[in-house]
């Protein structure tokens, strides 16, 4: 039972308790606030330069494309590459999915004498989801920040992203129009909005996936900055509203709030944006996995073989009768060599004798015969950094509900979520709500006001809902 005890030690480190969940959200609106004065802040707070939600009445003819980025683009040379690659893929779509309209168009650029090579009524517009921080000042002009996910290439940062994907579409000779940026929590916030049932507009959207941020519909009197950036585009001011991007990965980079156990700090002091993102560093799915693998390694190497993971002295101490052994090439030696995945399967995990559990860890982690105490000591780890992610997560959707003050004027407050997280990690959503409950200003009966629907790849959706508000906003009378 050491090996146990030495589990539910480390475990007791992620425990994040209601006191430690409300002064957080004390803090999450402060720097919401701050964010909505000045730039610079350590929450962006960026408008989006959206200033409605859809009803779902609108009527919207789209076509939606994914692309998966290579790893190595991620941190390629130079921007031209990735950029390049991007409108190649877009022409692939193209021709796979409206080969007719776009062998016209490219025909048509060769026989019309404007200057573009082309008629407007021939050219698409395209909604462009960009998941990053960037600097946005008008509804398709957006300077990048920062680079987040693992992304890293300097030749980027400062640039408008919209124009570079645009030179490359144009290199191409197709006839595309990068008519909006959008952040994907945006698009999620728009498509929610769309398909969901009810008068009450959606008020926020949220990604709890790979990245975690959240765009919602804000006053625009209280984003009082607007009238201090530069080169701001003109917007509709007649909602008085403005669909705000909180980047609220970045929350609290300061560290005045948020818990940071031995394998938090690890992981950042070797992450490629040491000191930025914290939040999202305890809340994404990218990062959950290696701050488990570092509490394996932790206990892995505990002096005391009784409670050391993975180590039993001899097959008298393993249910299996054989030896536990980690093969020299284990992704548990390598960064982020554990994917979130893992930790659902886990999580998920109530057979007999963790039986799914010792499955996996064989077959991912190339652990052989893992005992029945080895598997609940890693399931008790599991728990406990699933379990600190959504807590988390609920600080910042109790922020936007209560600085709004829709958890005072609404009866029902609609929340669009996108993620893996959210969507497969077991009872995600239940711990959310249990610290919702646990927070001031939100409560019993605030909780049950707060509706959570599933907008699956919203951001799609989303971008091409205000890509159609853009290009007919933009087109001639």
């Amino acid at each position: 039972m050491a090996l146990l005890k030495e589990a539910q030690r480390i475990a007791a480190e992620f425990e994040y308790p209601d006191k430690d969940v409300n002064e957080a959200v004390k803090e999450f609106i402060r720097q919401m606030d701050e964010g909505l004065e000045r730039q610079g802040a350590t929450m962006s707070q960026i408008p989006s330069y959206v200033t409605a939600v859809p009803n779902g009445t609108e009527k919207v003819d789209t076509l939606i494309g994914y692309a998966t980025i290579p790893r190595d683009l991620m941190v390629a040379k130079t921007s031209k590459e990735l950029f390049s690659f991007l409108a190649k893929q877009i022409e692939t779509f193209l021709r796979t999915h409206h080969s007719d309209h776009f062998e016209t168009a490219k025909r048509r650029r060769t026989t019309v004498s404007a200057k573009s090579g082309y008629r407007e009524e021939d050219v698409f517009n395209l909604g462009f989801t960009f998941s990053f921080p960037v600097n946005q000042i008008g509804i398709n002009k957006g300077q990048l920040a920062r680079w987040t996910k693992g992304f890293d290439i300097d030749d980027a940062l400062g640039k408008d992203v919209c124009a570079l994907l645009q030179q490359e579409i144009d290199l191409l000779h197709l006839p595309v129009k990068v008519a909006a940026l959008v952040n994907d929590t945006v698009g999620t916030l728009m498509a929610r909005s769309y398909t969901s049932s009810g008068k009450t507009g959606t008020l926020l959207g949220a990604i709890f996936g790979t990245g975690t941020n959240g765009a919602y519909v804000e006053k625009l009197s209280r984003v009082t900055k607007m009238d201090k950036l530069q080169g701001g585009a003109d917007y509709d001011k007649s909602t008085g509203h403005m669909i705000v991007n909180t980047e609220w990965g970045s929350f609290d980079n300061h560290m005045s709030v948020l818990p940071n156990t031995p394998y938090d700090r690890a992981l950042d002091d070797e992450s490629v944006n040491p000191g930025i993102q914290m939040f999202e560093k305890r809340v994404s799915g990218m990062f959950l996995g290696e701050i488990l693998r570092r509490a394996i390694l932790t206990m892995h190497s505990h002096e005391d073989p009784h409670s050391a993971l993975f180590k039993d002295a001899s097959s008298a101490d393993n249910d299996l009768t054989s030896t536990t052994t980690i093969a020299d090439d284990s992704p548990l030696f390598r960064q982020w060599g554990i994917d979130t995945s893992f930790l659902s399967i886990v999580e998920e995990d109530h057979s007999d004798h963790l039986r799914i559990t010792k499955q996996t860890l064989e077959r991912d982690l190339s652990v052989s015969a893992p005992s029945t105490e080895d598997c609940e000591a890693v399931k008790t780890l599991v728990h406990s950094i699933g379990k600190r992610a959504a807590r988390l997560s609920a600080v910042a959707i109790a922020a936007v509900v209560i600085s709004t003050n829709k958890i005072k004027e609404d009866d029902l407050i609609d929340i669009g979520v996108d993620g893996s997280l959210v969507e497969f990690y077991p009872n995600f959503e239940g711990h959310i709500r249990d610290a919702l409950r646990q927070i001031e200003g939100v409560g019993t009966e605030g909780e049950k006001k707060i509706r959570v629907g599933l907008a699956k790849d919203g951001s799609g959706l989303g971008a091409a809902l205000i890509a159609l508000v853009a290009g007919n906003k933009a087109a001639p009378n």
